[in-house]
């Protein structure tokens, strides 16, 4: 008898530093940073490029993932900052999330180490693609609102809270699979698909997502298979995802800063219009029939009789709240207080009036609205996975 909901297909370390201001700007004055340096888009070799980087996604409020030169980088950079140790990582984020919900699932992981052993659910069945102990750190940084930095003629203030994530993981790129997670799903009635946004050959990625084929083949036949996004080494990568998978998957979900990226154009989320003409762009990208996109806002599902999705949408808008405000330490009660809050006025009368125009193509659930100064913004993407998916089930 295998899970019900099964998660694949990687897992990592995350080193989340604790945000301290002056140590970054002490880093701006080192290294002589000048406000028309500022770019997140540029490679990623030093400790100064580093710092070039975390201030250009400041200044924007923006979030992102981006891919450095070492692991070696990371950990100077974070031995710098206080820390805490935790595992990353969609698949196994949700799994923690969804067994404070009393569900179980079934995993596969590319690494394994003291730390992966001592903090993923203990009832969750896994097979592991490495053999070896291994430790690919990712930094993940998140400033909070009005966070400033002041260096030389920068003057930087965040408009809002944002998460950043920095890695070179030989793991993830290689995203070796095993084959034997096939055993572990022959029950399942939901696969999680994620994690293939690190490998950097074409070729590479073919293999991996064949394999992943053959492990769909011992799915039952009305399992749901949901892909979410992440920021890609090579973004046209995601073509040949949907080529190889796309008649398999039932679910493409993604984030706000996925979706930016993917039309090459800021979205108003506030804005019905906008938010219209972007899942319309979208949907001709993404030969998928199903959208679900979540957000700061809202979370909404885009595709046929997506009312079906209501539970859904707002059991993971739930449980991402719950990790905004809570962070770690969500408990189901805090998860219950989450569920009963209220949206606020402003993303409340958004969701009825795009409920209102979209018939059976669209449904939208709006965010509670809760009141934090020191806001987690890490992994509330995995949180709302993690709440989503349960719901899912028959």
């Amino acid at each position: 008898m295998s899970e019900k909901i099964a998660l694949g297909f990687c897992n990592n370390v995350d080193y989340e530093i604790v945000w301290n201001a002056e140590v970054l700007q002490d880093l701006a004055s080192l290294y002589q940073i000048r406000a028309d340096e500022l770019s997140a888009r540029g490679a990623i070799q030093d400790e100064r490029d580093l710092v070039i980087s975390i201030l250009s996604y400041m200044s924007a409020a923006g979030g992102g993932e981006r891919f450095v030169s070492c692991s070696a980088l990371i950990e100077a950079f974070a031995g710098r900052f206080a820390k805490k140790i935790t595992l990353g990582g969609t698949s196994v984020r949700a799994a923690i999330a969804m067994r404070l919900l009393g569900y179980t699932s079934a995993l596969h992981l590319i690494t394994q180490n003291d730390h992966v052993r001592r903090l993923i659910p203990v009832d969750s069945p896994y097979v592991c693609s490495n053999d070896r102990d291994s430790n690919y750190p990712h930094l993940i940084l998140q400033y909070p609102a009005d966070a400033r930095i002041r260096a030389g003629d920068l003057d930087i203030r965040a408009r809002a809270p944002n998460r950043l994530i920095y890695h070179c993981n030989a793991d993830r790129i290689a995203l070796n699979l095993n084959e034997d997670f096939a055993e572990l799903i022959t029950d399942a009635e939901v696969l999680l698909i994620s994690g293939f946004n690190a490998i950097q050959s074409a070729q590479v990625l073919e293999e991996r997502l064949h394999s992943v084929s053959r492990m769909l083949d011992h799915l039952p036949n009305d399992a749901t298979v949901f892909l979410e996004d992440g920021a890609y080494f090579d973004p046209g990568f995601r073509q040949l995802i949907f080529r190889t998978l796309g008649n398999r998957i039932k679910i493409f979900s993604l984030n706000e800063d996925e979706l930016q990226i993917h039309l090459r154009r800021i979205v108003n989320l506030r804005d019905e219009d906008d938010v219209r003409r972007a899942l319309a762009d979208l949907q001709r990208m993404i030969p998928i029939t199903n959208l679900v996109l979540h957000t700061r806002h809202w979370a909404l599902a885009h595709g046929d009789a997506a009312g079906r999705y209501a539970a859904a949408l707002k059991a993971g808008v739930t449980m991402a709240t719950a990790r905004f405000r809570y962070g770690d330490g969500i408990s189901p009660e805090n998860y219950r207080e989450i569920a009963a809050l209220a949206p606020s006025a402003t993303d409340a009368r958004f969701a009825h009036n795009i409920n209102a125009a979209g018939g059976n193509r669209l449904h939208c659930v709006p965010v509670a609205d809760v009141e934090q100064t020191d806001a987690t913004t890490i992994g509330l993407g995995d949180a709302f996975v993690g709440g989503f998916l349960p719901a899912l089930l028959s």
